[in-house]
């Protein structure tokens, strides 16, 4: 049964870890994070994308698949199913699919209309009991054509978005989507610091997981980050392993070309590379 990720990210901020964010592009995606959660006994968040949702079908797909899997491959730890940058729209739509977690992202707006929607949405998704996080401040990089050149979210703004009831709040802090060059400049953990000093409690999300040194990683948990967002990390493994077993001829061999032995390879990469992340993160055996 899927659940919200409030409970799971309060406990993750007091015990001073973080629950992954795992986005999800297909059945093999879902099928090896949830195993590995499971294996690990750690909560995980599934990150849907409103491309990614696209792709797979439509919302109603995603929730059938994930529910299904829920249940057969009998996984029992916290599992929420979350809308990752979601439009206004979008959030709607995934409430009325069932998913137990949203984010909308208001950062590109002025910050009067991203409280006006935000506030809004916070009513529609506590009354489903979902939680609801939101961004301040833009994420660097591309996110589903939503581009943003890495800014520092400011503290005060953030402080007025989470005074409106949010569940977990995104803000920028130099980091980025996809692959960081080899100018980036890290994270701000003076930013994090004044951030996490005027939201108090409220559990802070890092957005571009991927390539951040393991050393930063550890030093925002410390400072109030309890969820972190992976998805390139995951689609370069899963690339690379496809890769290599097409390039050593193993599609040719025997029935190696059935999608279920073209894929597997890919399917152990990101279970490999999600547990690298949970022992990195400090969820394992806290579902």
């Amino acid at each position: 049964m899927l659940v919200s990720a409030t409970e799971m990210l309060q406990k993750a901020k007091a015990g001073h870890y973080a629950v992954g964010q795992f986005n999800i592009n297909n059945l093999e995606w879902t099928k090896a994070i949830l195993l590995t959660a499971q294996e690990l006994n750690s909560p995980v968040i599934l990150g849907v994308s409103e491309g990614a949702g696209k792709y797979m079908g439509g919302y109603d797909v995603v929730v059938g698949m994930v529910n299904g899997m829920l249940k057969d491959l009998k996984i029992t730890v916290p599992v929420a199913l979350h809308l990752d940058h979601g439009t206004y729209d979008g959030c709607y739509k995934c409430l009325e699919a069932g998913f137990s977690s949203i984010m909308f992202d208001g950062s590109h707006y002025p910050i009067e209309e991203n409280v006006a929607k935000t506030t809004e949405l916070v009513a529609a998704a506590h009354a489903r009991g979902v939680s609801i996080e939101a961004e301040v401040g833009a994420i660097g990089g591309e996110e589903d054509g939503v581009i943003g050149m890495g800014e520092c979210a400011d503290p005060k703004e953030c402080k007025a978005i989470a005074d409106l009831g949010i569940d977990f709040l995104a803000a920028g802090i130099g980091n980025i989507h996809g692959k960081y060059p080899a100018n980036w400049k890290g994270l701000s953990f003076e930013t994090l610091d004044a951030i996490q000093a005027l939201t108090g409690e409220m559990p802070l999300v890092l957005h571009g997981g991927t390539g951040i040194p393991a050393d930063m990683i550890k030093k925002a948990i410390t400072l109030g980050v309890a969820k972190i967002n992976v998805n390139t990390e995951c689609q370069l493994s899963f690339a690379a392993a496809t890769r290599k077993y097409v390039e050593e001829g193993k599609d040719l061999q025997g029935k190696g070309y059935d999608p279920r032995k073209l894929l597997a390879p890919g399917f152990e990469a990101i279970k490999a590379t999600v547990k690298e992340k949970m022992e990195l993160f400090g969820s394992v055996d806290k579902a």
